[in-house]
């Protein structure tokens, strides 16, 4: 396998799926349809999107079009979640990913707006999946695919709101402290923050896909892990990397005086941690016996990753 070509080739299809759901850029209000297509458009990895795809396909998936609609609300989550981050309120980043962030070039109220309608588009895309096409007016394989459809709701409303990444945030902003349990609220901002869309990614693949609870849980514990170790191996290249190669500010955490896991641990304890969590993460992919050569690459290089 060549996993680059692969890699390559599962984003272009992503990126085609997220541009037939984003809104026409027409009407008076055009200007938040802009400026929401901006938000979304403005390049990454589509991490999320590639894992709710790989799992679906990983437990037998194979009408993509029923899963499409998740994997461009999942994406429009992410987007508006960098959105509002990047705020004068919040981190106040000028840019994202070489480019001026959305409140830099629509003004700092539509950058609100535009993070606000991609939460609210995220949803009205996702509830597309329950759409019947004549294929399935069958009553048992109807009642099956609303019943998929609506447990992937509420796992991304949950995943994405306040028990979720909205929560993370909250505890990140208000600050963690040497005298309060700092490595158990640092876990807590990391599973909320970074892991819980990672989590709804997975578990909306297999569950569109027909994965049983049990296997539910196991993607579920797969993903928390998946995130913390992501989210740990960020700290330590925020230290060992350069800007060359990281392609964004090193040592950032440290002159921000931010807790990390490198702060609190050290790096050598921190990359044992990364290390720890990657094997329980493959130990539950393999726990599956299901075969995705590709998801089982992803997981590994993304954990691994350099930048």
């Amino acid at each position: 396998m060549n996993f680059n070509k692969e890699q390559a080739n599962r984003i272009e299809y992503i990126e085609t799926v997220i541009k037939n759901y984003l809104p026409k850029e027409e009407g008076f209000q055009k200007t938040i349809f802009e400026a929401m297509n901006y938000s979304v458009l403005g390049g990454g990895k589509r991490i999320r999107p590639m894992l709710m795809l790989e799992t679906y396909r990983l437990f037998g998936g194979a009408d993509q079009s029923y899963i499409e609609p998740f994997i461009a609300a999942i994406e429009m989550i992410h987007s508006y979640s960098l959105v509002h981050d990047d705020l004068p309120a919040m981190d106040n980043d000028e840019y994202r990913r070489g480019r001026k962030t959305t409140h830099i070039v629509y003004g700092e109220a539509m950058g609100i707006l535009a993070g606000d309608g991609l939460l609210n588009y995220a949803f009205e895309t996702a509830c597309k999946a329950f759409k019947v096409n004549s294929a399935e007016r069958d009553s048992t394989v109807l009642y099956e695919r609303i019943r998929k459809a609506a447990k992937a709701m509420e796992i991304l409303g949950q995943k994405a709101g306040v028990y979720g990444m909205i929560g993370g945030q909250v505890v990140d902003i208000e600050g963690i402290h040497h005298e309060d349990s700092p490595l158990e609220k640092l876990n807590c901002v990391y599973k909320l923050k970074t892991s819980a869309l990672i989590e709804a990614s997975m578990m909306i693949g297999a569950i569109l896909a027909g994965a049983n609870d049990a296997e539910a849980a196991i993607v579920e514990d797969m993903a928390a892990n998946i995130g913390l170790a992501f989210q740990i191996q960020d700290d330590i290249l925020d230290v060992t990397s350069t800007v060359e190669v990281l392609g964004k500010p090193v040592h950032s955490d440290e002159r921000n005086e931010k807790i990390t896991y490198v702060t609190l641990l050290g790096i050598e304890k921190a990359k044992e941690q990364v290390e720890e969590l990657t094997q329980k993460a493959l130990a539950g992919f393999d726990s599956l016996n299901r075969k995705n050569e590709y998801l089982k690459e992803l997981i590994n290089r993304l954990i691994t990753r350099i930048k």
